[in-house]
């Protein structure tokens, strides 16, 4: 397909194609990525241990308390809770399996165990959601006494678990989006916890126990509402669309401009796991393959520009046939 294919270099024998002028630099940026993403779980290791077990023993907590004082709005907290420790269990071994390196069958390693763990939180967290719900209706159709001043102590509790926990991870989710996860949910679920001990604080000031199944409507809404963007933005890394953070025009319109480049075909960016992206390209440049410097400085640019860490770019000189992947509709 181009003169681009065949140039005579010792790192293209070691990957074993020729074509492939942009992966050598692309793997080694990709290797180091990786890298840093196994340092950060492992520092993180502590972090995700201390968070599993304070939020495990503050839902044996809220369950208890929530069956002796009546109240749904604990119960839907715990249900919550729960699938938060569920969570942060599969966030943890999918970030272990995901540092672990690739072998002969799984080539990329298992950095996709992050986006399946994504998509199986989400799923849980509807069901325990499904659940919370239809004994809430249940406690609406037929309220029983609350214990207000219960409610507002264990509630209060959750606020400090969650807030704990949540500084646990405040360092190392600027950078890694499982911890980003990981903080965002504690934070919410700290969140919750206020609406509970307001609700708790109502009934004890009323005397009115059916704001406390409507409090656990509330919250059962708020968490649908927050996890149903989880859901959405999991399958669609499942399905191996473009990252969010990346605009694939702005990247287009990066590769067309490139000195020597006269056009652009088989772009390609999907997510390799939660945390990096790849991205395979044909460049076609008739004066010819433009050197190795050229392909690593590109590569280097979509890494800065727009966090993409593992380029495969193809070089292609126009001359012989066309490639039979050049139609947008080809894939």
């Amino acid at each position: 397909m181009g003169a681009g294919h065949h140039h005579p270099d010792e790192h293209h024998d070691h990957h074993g194609h020729g074509h492939d002028h942009g992966h050598h630099h692309g793997h080694h940026r990709g290797h180091h990525h990786g890298q840093g993403h196994h340092h950060a779980v492992a520092s993180h290791g502590p972090a995700f241990a201390i968070a599993v077990v304070l939020n495990f023993g503050f839902v044996i907590i809220e369950v208890v308390a929530g069956l002796f004082s009546h109240s749904m709005a604990l119960l839907a907290d715990a249900g919550h809770n729960f699938a938060d420790v569920l969570a942060l269990l599969l966030s943890w071994g999918a970030s272990l399996l995901a540092s672990r390196p690739p072998s002969a069958r799984f080539t990329w390693g298992l950095k996709g165990s992050s986006i399946l763990a994504a998509m199986t939180n989400a799923a849980m967290l509807w069901v325990a959601l499904g659940a919370i719900l239809i004994e809430t209706i249940r406690h609406l159709a037929s309220p029983t006494e609350v214990h207000g001043t219960m409610v507002m102590a264990v509630a209060g509790a959750g606020i400090a678990v969650n807030g704990i926990c949540a500084l646990l991870f405040a360092r190392g989710q600027a950078h890694d989006l499982n911890l980003r996860a990981a903080f965002q949910h504690l934070l919410a679920d700290a969140a919750v916890s206020v609406g509970v001990v307001l609700a708790g604080l109502a009934v004890t000031l009323t005397g009115k126990t059916w704001i406390d199944p409507l409090t656990s409507l509330a919250i059962t809404a708020i968490i649908g509402a927050g996890s149903w963007g989880l859901l959405r933005d999991s399958v669609r890394l499942g399905l191996a669309a473009v990252p969010e953070n990346i605009n694939e025009g702005e990247v287009r319109d990066f590769l067309r401009n490139l000195p020597g480049v006269e056009a652009l075909h088989d772009l390609h960016i999907w997510p390799m796991s939660t945390t990096e992206t790849a991205l395979t390209a044909h460049l076609v440049m008739p004066g010819g393959y433009p050197g190795d410097a050229f392909l690593h400085t590109v590569a280097s640019e979509l890494k800065r520009h727009f966090t993409i860490g593992h380029p495969t770019l193809q070089v292609e000189t126009a001359e012989g046939h066309p490639c039979a992947l050049a139609p947008d509709e080809v894939v």
